[in-house]
Order: C-alpha cells, then structure tokens, then sequence
C-alpha cells in the first residue's frame, strides 16, 4: 500500500503548553488508524492540524504530494491550503451542516463551488452518496427535520462528495443520544470495508477492535503504543493504554 499520509514530528503549542509534543506518524491507502487517548490528550489537535485548521508550530505534514508547514497563512497561502484540504474529509463533532440548505444542496455545495462540478454531476454524485448512508428518502428535507444520527451521516457524505484520499472523524458519535450511535458506526464500518481510508479518533473501544487496521494511543501530546487492535486493546504495553481501558 502506498503512503498517502506523512505526520513529521509535529508540535503544536497552545497556551503556553505544548499540546502536541512530536508526533510521527504514516497512514496508507486503504488503512482505517483510529486514535483513542484520554482527555486532553491531543487528540482532536492532531486531526485538525492534519488539513490545518489547527496550525502546528513544528513538524510538518505530507499528504497525497501536498505540503503542510508551520506558520501558513490562510491569505498568502491560501492555494496551497486549498490544494491540501482538497484532499482531506473532515467529520466533526457537530455537524455544522447548512440549517438554510436541503440535505442534498448541503452535499452538493462544496462539489460545485470548490471542484466546479457541473450542477447535474454533483447531484448524481450526492444522490449517490445519500443512498449509500441511507438517506436517499430525505434528499430535499432541511437539517432541523433531522434526527442527529441522520444529520450525522448527512454530514459524511457532505465530506464524501468531495472525493478525499483520506476522511477524518473526530468522535462522530460524540454529540448522539445513545440511541442514534449504532447506525453512524454502522456507516462507518461499511466505508472501512469498502477500503475508504479514514482516521478516527473515538472512545468506542469496541468499534475501534471492529473497524480499525491499526490503534494509536495518544497520552501527553505524544503516541505512547501503536499496533493492531487485538494487540493494543487485549495486551497493552503502555502504563497509559492501560489506565485508558481501566487496567491499570
């Protein structure tokens, strides 16, 4: 598999504090990394500072040939922020759909304004990708019509639509009631099986043995344990993987 994304030891300082402390790391084609840690660990930092909506004050990031560096600036370096983020789907918390926009003109908008998609293309392109999370009967509904687990998968087709080589998820359950999680995760999973490259930060440990090729467990602002499922959930070697799970 090919390396589609390469973290160099990134750093990022917040506050006086250093909330990332060197972070490297490599994801490839088709690899589904979730990263678990506590509270604070750095967590949703990293995966912001991946497309930088979060700059980083050191290190660097490489992803599908275009580079991310510190000190960026959103005006001067606006082509190249464009370029990067191109090729980066982003899924937060909330879902931060448009509330003035159906369901379908939400996936559609970044295809059209970004890409230039021809009108006709995107809507088959998000007609599709509606279908695929099951919303194929809501297409013209507005968000606030929407229960939070349907306005979620809204959400990752909107990122979707725009064909990433990789998706970002920051805790996409995080914002559900209890009820709602399963068919998000269920949206999830099946994109994992289809191959779609993703990283992942959630606290569902057992979604995460489910669907992830590979467990990084931040602590500190750095990764202290990293491997596969099985390996990092049943037999950890960390002080801190332990304490996350309650075996410590």
């Amino acid at each position: 598999m090919s390396t589609v994304l390469t973290v160099r030891a990134l750093r990022t300082r917040l506050g006086g504090i250093d909330v990332l402390a060197g972070i490297d790391l490599e994801v490839h084609g088709g690899e589904v990394v979730v990263i678990v840690g506590s509270s604070g660990s750095g967590k949703s930092t990293l995966l912001r500072g991946l497309n930088y909506l979060t700059p980083f004050t050191g290190g660097d990031v490489e992803i599908a040939g275009h580079h991310l560096r510190p000190g960026m600036d959103e005006r001067i370096d606006a082509a190249a922020l464009r370029a990067a983020r191109t090729q980066v789907g982003m899924v937060f918390q909330s879902f931060h759909l448009f509330p003035h926009l159906s369901v379908i003109d939400n996936v559609t908008e970044a295809p059209r304004q970004v890409l230039r998609l021809a009108p006709d293309a995107a809507r088959r392109r998000a007609s599709t990708l509606l279908e695929r999370v099951g919303l194929d009967r809501h297409l013209d509904a507005y968000p606030h019509t929407l229960s939070g687990g349907q306005q979620q998968r809204v959400a990752i087709a909107r990122a979707l639509a725009m064909e990433p080589t990789v998706l970002l998820l920051d805790e996409p359950t995080s914002a559900l009631d209890p009820q709602l999680v399963g068919e998000v995760l269920e949206v999830v999973a099946d994109l994992a099986a289809a191959g779609q490259t993703m990283i992942i930060v959630t606290h569902e440990m057992s979604f995460a043995r489910r669907v992830a090729y590979r467990i990084v467990v931040l602590a500190g602002g750095r990764i202290v344990e990293s491997g596969k499922p099985d390996d990092v959930l049943d037999r950890p070697s960390s002080e801190a993987t332990r304490a996350l799970l309650g075996l410590a």
